[in-house]
């Protein structure tokens, strides 16, 4: 390997290591602070992750972790922040819930359109925000949230009796899914069920990166999200490119709560989960917008969520795992820049390096020509 991309790697390393060091740390000085050990939750949480039934249940959350952060990482790759995940991959659940509970058609028709439902429903809402930035220069961050407020408002509409809702108790749900649009998960015995569309969420993170860094089309992601400037003056229409990316977004954003939705609960209810489509944002950070990054730190992330529990029967608050993720996000900001700005001094004093043997090569010879 060139000594080149030896430090490309190292560059590329270094700051997930650097942050996720920089948040232990800084969760065991609030432990002390508190009056906690500052060791024993992240020994009991560690202990939880060799248990084959967590480990199932990490792999199921990271899932739907991964495929929110995926969605996130296409708007990152386009200089886009697309905050409005949350409410796109809860609408989609939704209208996909309704639609797997009013129509029974066979299981090869039932499953794709079912997937597709959840894929435009998530692109036409994030699509709103990619139109009103393009004609109307409305800025995606602002529109994505007004959209997110929006899609809660239309979820309890559509969960009233008199449209789709059915209660069950005091729960409010969409009625369940016929059995012919359930996915079948991986049987793995008394350590549970792995979710069937894990491997959608693997098959995404392929199709992220050919698309990305295989296909002319990711080129022009790519160079209109670092110079929308260039990217027109090699003939690339960057509002063309940002509508698209945010539909792509929007589109992944759709798929996220399809794992426990067409593998567990076969219903959208009060109980399903939230919140996913912010912490993409955090899990496409630590993982630097690469796929397989992102897919360590959904796993991490999905570790914190599951093992964390078992923090209440030892006398420790199970938030401890949640201050983690937020110092993990602000340390992922921190060290990113302190490495970026390593990076830089070490390509300046290369690059000084070589023009001075250049320099002295070239002043040697101009001596041997004189000599001469």
């Amino acid at each position: 390997m060139k000594k080149f991309d030896k430090e490309r790697v190292l560059l590329a390393v270094a700051g997930p290591v650097i942050a996720l060091a920089v948040a232990f740390v800084l969760s065991a000085i609030v432990l002390i602070a508190s009056g906690k050990n500052p060791v024993e939750p992240f020994a009991l949480m560690f202990e939880q992750a060799t248990f084959s039934d967590i480990q199932v249940l990490i792999v199921n959350q990271a899932s739907m972790y991964y495929i929110a952060a995926l969605a996130v990482a296409i708007g990152f790759r386009m200089n886009l922040f697309n905050i409005g995940v949350d409410g796109q991959y809860q609408l989609a659940a939704m209208m996909t819930a309704v639609v797997g509970a009013h129509l029974n058609l066979p299981a090869v028709i039932q499953i794709p359109l079912l997937l597709l439902t959840a894929l435009f429903t998530g692109a036409f809402w994030a699509g709103i925000a990619g139109v009103l930035k393009v004609t109307r220069g409305v800025s995606e961050v602002v529109a994505t949230i007004m959209l997110n407020a929006i899609a809660t408002s239309v979820i309890g509409y559509l969960w009233l009796p008199t449209v789709f809702g059915v209660k069950a108790g005091n729960n409010n749900t969409t009625g369940e899914m016929h059995s012919s649009g359930w996915v079948p998960g991986i049987d793995l015995g008394p350590a549970g069920e792995i979710y069937g569309l894990v491997l959608l969420a693997v098959l995404l993170g392929i199709g992220y990166w050919v698309v990305l860094n295989r296909t002319r089309f990711g080129f022009d992601l790519r160079a209109s999200g670092a110079s929308e400037t260039a990217a027109a003056a090699s003939g690339v229409d960057p509002k063309r490119m940002t509508l698209t990316a945010m539909l792509i977004s929007g589109a992944l954003a759709g798929l996220a709560g399809l794992p426990i939705l067409m593998g567990d609960s076969h219903t959208y209810n009060l109980n399903f989960p939230t919140g996913i489509g912010f912490l993409g944002i955090g899990i496409a950070l630590l993982g630097r917008n690469n796929p397989t990054g992102i897919a360590f730190a959904a796993l991490l992330w999905a570790w914190l969520d599951v093992a964390s529990d078992e923090l209440d029967f030892h006398d420790y608050d199970k938030e401890i795992a949640v201050i983690m993720q937020g110092l993990i996000v602000l340390a992922v900001v921190v060290s990113y820049e302190a490495v970026r700005e390593w990076g830089l001094r070490r390509q300046q004093r290369r690059v000084g390096a070589e023009l001075a043997a250049g320099h002295v090569l070239g002043a040697h010879n101009t001596k041997e020509v004189a000599g001469r």
